[in-house]
C-alpha cells in the first residue's frame, strides 16, 4: 500500500479540546507520527466530555484518531526533561495552551530551540502571542463574538446566533496545520524551524471575506442574513410541505431554470429580478414568491426537479440524516475505527482523497498513556526498570489496563 505524504514526519501534540488537536489530526490523517503529550490528571479535558462510548469520550476518540498517547507530567522537573528530549527527536511541536504557560513549564520555543534548532514550534491561542488581547483567555464562543462571526449569523432582528460547530476553533486548526506544512516544505529546503504563531480571532475574521471587503468598500455594516448570501438571490433555504431545501440560482442560466420548474417564467421579464443585482435587491419579496411554491410539494420532489433542470439544489438534512447519506457511504467517508476498550468506533473519516498517496484510518483515539512505554522504550532508549521508576516518581503514567470490546462501539 502507498504511504501518506507525511509518512516519517513526528509531531509532538501538546494541546486539549479542538483547535489544536484538530490541527494534529489533519496531520495524523496525512501520515505523521503524532504523538500526543497529556497530563496523566486527566489527559486532554475533551476525554471527559459526553456522550461516552464505552466509558470512552466520543469526541476525544473521533479528534485524536491516529495519535500515540503519551502521559508525562510537565510540572515534574524529570518530566518536562522527558518533553525536551522528545522534542530532539521531533520535527514539530503544537501548543494551544494560554500564552505564557509554555514558558511557565520550561518547553516554550527558545527552550526546544535549543535542544532542537531545527524545531517547528507551532502556538494556537485564542487571540495570538502579541497585542494587548494576548494574554487573555479565550473561546471558540467569546472568538465568534468579537470577530463579528455572531453579528452576522442568524435571523436580521434576531437575537445573535452561534453557528452550530466550533468555526474559529477549526478554522483556527486547519490554518495552524497549513502553515506547518508549509513551515515543513521550508525546512526540507533549508533546513531551518521557525515559530507559527496563529489566534482563532484573526482565523475567525479571516472568514469573513464577503463581509469585510463589502464594509472596507462601502462603509455599510453587514447585517444577518439567514440563510441567503450576501451578493446573490436567490441563494437561501426554502420550507417544503415537510421541510426545508436549499437553492442557488444565481447565474442567468440557473435562474431561468429555476423560473421554468417553479412555473414563475414571467418573472425572467420582471423588472424586480431581471439581474442577480436587483434580485438580491428585492431578496424578500422574491424569497416569499418562491416559498409560497415550495411548501405546496415535499423537499424530494423540489430536489428531483431542480435536479433535473441543472439548478443547484439540496435538501435540508438533519445529521441523523448526513451519516446515513448514500453519497458519504459510497465515498468512503463513513470509517469504523479500532480502539483498545471500546471496540470498533464509527466516525467520520477525512475529506482529503490524495489518488497517490491516500490518508489513513488506523485507529480512534488512544488511552491516556496508552503509549508511554513504546514511545520512552523507541525514541528515549529507557527500559522498563527506567519507566517504572518515573512512573513512581510521578513524572509519567501509563493506561490503566482495560477490558478490550470487541463488539460495535454503538
Amino acid at each position: 500500500m502507498p504511504q501518506p505524504p507525511l509518512t516519517g514526519l513526528r509531531v509532538l501534540e501538546l494541546t486539549n479540546y479542538m483547535a489544536g488537536p484538530f490541527c494534529a489530526m489533519v496531520l495524523a490523517d496525512l501520515g505523521a507520527d503524532v504523538i500526543k503529550v497529556e497530563n496523566p490528571n486527566g489527559g486532554d479535558m475533551s476525554r471527559a466530555n459526553p456522550p461516552f462510548v464505552h466509558g470512552e469520550g466520543a469526541g476525544f476518540m473521533a479528534l485524536n484518531r491516529n495519535k500515540r498517547s503519551v502521559a508525562i507530567n510537565l510540572k515534574h522537573p524529570e518530566g518536562r526533561d522527558l518533553l525536551l528530549a522528545l522534542a530532539e527527536k521531533a520535527d514539530v511541536l503544537i501548543e494551544n495552551f494560554r500564552p505564557g504557560t509554555t514558558r511557565d513549564l520550561g518547553v516554550h520555543y527558545e527552550a526546544v530551540r535549543e535542544r532542537n534548532p531545527s524545531i517547528i514550534y507551532a502556538a494556537v491561542s485564542a487571540f495570538g502571542q502579541t497585542g494587548p488581547y494576548g494574554p487573555r483567555a479565550g473561546l471558540d464562543l467569546i472568538v465568534q463574538g468579537m470577530s463579528g462571526l455572531m453579528s452576522i449569523t442568524g435571523e436580521e432582528g434576531g437575537p445573535p446566533i452561534k453557528p452550530g460547530a466550533p468555526i474559529a476553533d477549526l478554522t483556527a486548526a486547519l490554518y495552524t496545520a497549513n502553515a506547518i506544512q508549509a513551515a515543513y516544505i521550508h525546512k526540507l529546503k533549508t533546513g531551518e524551524g521557525q515559530f507559527i504563531d496563529v489566534s482563532l480571532f484573526e482565523s475567525a475574521v479571516a472568514l469573513e471575506a464577503w463581509e469585510t471587503s463589502g464594509y472596507l468598500a462601502n462603509g455599510e455594516v453587514p447585517k444577518p442574513l439567514g440563510s441567503a448570501h450576501r451578493t446573490s438571490a436567490p441563494y437561501q433555504a426554502f420550507r417544503t410541505s415537510e421541510g426545508y431545501v436549499t437553492l442557488g440560482a444565481t447565474s442567468p442560466n440557473n435562474w431561468r431554470a429555476c423560473c421554468v420548474v417553479l412555473g414563475i417564467e414571467h418573472l425572467e421579464r420582471d423588472g424586480r429580478f431581471e439581474t442577480n443585482a436587483v434580485r438580491k435587491a428585492n431578496q424578500d419579496e422574491l424569497a416569499a414568491l418562491i416559498e409560497a411554491i415550495t411548501v405546496t410539494q415535499s423537499s424530494d420532489h423540489w430536489y428531483r426537479k431542480f435536479e433535473e433542470a441543472g439548478v443547484p439544489c439540496g435538501i435540508l438534512n438533519r445529521i441523523d440524516q448526513v451519516v446515513a447519506d448514500p453519497h458519504l457511504i459510497e465515498r468512503g467517508f463513513v470509517v469504523d475505527l479500532p480502539h483498545t476498550s471500546a471496540g470498533m468506533v464509527r466516525a467520520m473519516g477525512s475529506p482529503m482523497h490524495l489518488a497517490a498517496t491516500p490518508v489513513r484510518m488506523e485507529r480512534a483515539g488512544p488511552l491516556l498513556g496508552e503509549h508511554t512505554d513504546e514511545i520512552l522504550g523507541t525514541l528515549l532508549g529507557l527500559d522498563a526498570v527506567a519507566i517504572d521508576r518515573l512512573v513512581s516518581a510521578g513524572a509519567v503514567a501509563r493506561a490503566a489496563s482495560r477490558l478490550i470490546i470487541t463488539k460495535a462501539g454503538f
